[in-house]
């Protein structure tokens, strides 16, 4: 099974380099980048390594049109300031094979040597192992034709991620691979670790269990570009 990795990318000039080098020694069948206006550099770095196309700005409705631009048989969506460490693209390829499968995510590891991370990794890999809900941070994959019949991502400016693997949980396995993607700790550094970890959770629980439209708790997530 071909893979299609998509990026949704909105002034990640800082960030993307060290993904698309990544990204480009593991050779997957293609790479997507789906730009939402960038003002800086993003577009010239991407081009050399990836398909470039616009859309209008959001994470939901760029990942979905760089979805539809993808011809691969998997869709692995991937955040700007996230790398799947090398050689991942055989545990992905084995996890989507199984009968059971529905999406997927890779295990969780923050760039950063502070003991407190580890914590954060081993709770957002249990949340996602337990409740099937990864964030869009670390890595979700997902076979192209399931994708494309649960609808995609829902049109909403935050946390279509986890609206979109509500729906999907219910259709089969959410698979977290032992293999490690490395996550930048840049909105960890600005907010501070508890503060912003805390943050996550409570955002959660609105949007999943208190019925909250993520479209409403925005202003409570501000951008770290």
């Amino acid at each position: 099974m071909n893979i299609s990795v998509v990026i949704p990318t909105l002034n990640e000039a800082a960030a993307l380099p060290r993904t698309l080098e990544s990204l480009h020694r593991d050779g997957p069948a293609e790479i997507i980048v789906a730009d939402g206006g960038s003002t800086d550099e993003t577009i010239e770095i991407a081009e050399p390594f990836a398909r470039v196309i616009r859309a209008p700005r959001g994470r939901a409705v760029q990942q979905n049109l760089g979805a539809a631009a993808a011809t691969g048989d998997i869709l692995f969506f991937l955040h700007a300031d996230c790398c799947p460490a090398a050689g991942w693209q055989g545990p992905m390829r084995a996890a989507a094979a199984a009968p059971r499968f529905v999406a997927g995510c890779l295990r969780m590891r923050i760039d950063s040597d502070w003991p407190l991370y580890r914590l954060i990794e081993r709770g957002g890999d249990l949340r996602a192992r337990w409740l099937g809900l990864p964030y869009g941070d670390q890595g979700i994959f997902i076979r192209r034709d399931t994708f494309l019949s649960l609808g995609g991502f829902p049109p909403v400016a935050f946390m279509e991620d986890l609206l979109f693997m509500q729906q999907a949980r219910r259709h089969g396995r959410v698979e977290v691979l032992r293999h490690p993607i490395h996550i930048s700790p840049r909105r960890w550094e600005r907010t501070g670790i508890i503060r912003q970890t805390a943050r996550n959770w409570v955002l959660t629980l609105l949007a999943v269990w208190g019925g909250v439209h993520p479209d409403r708790l925005t202003r409570f997530y501000p951008t770290v570009r």
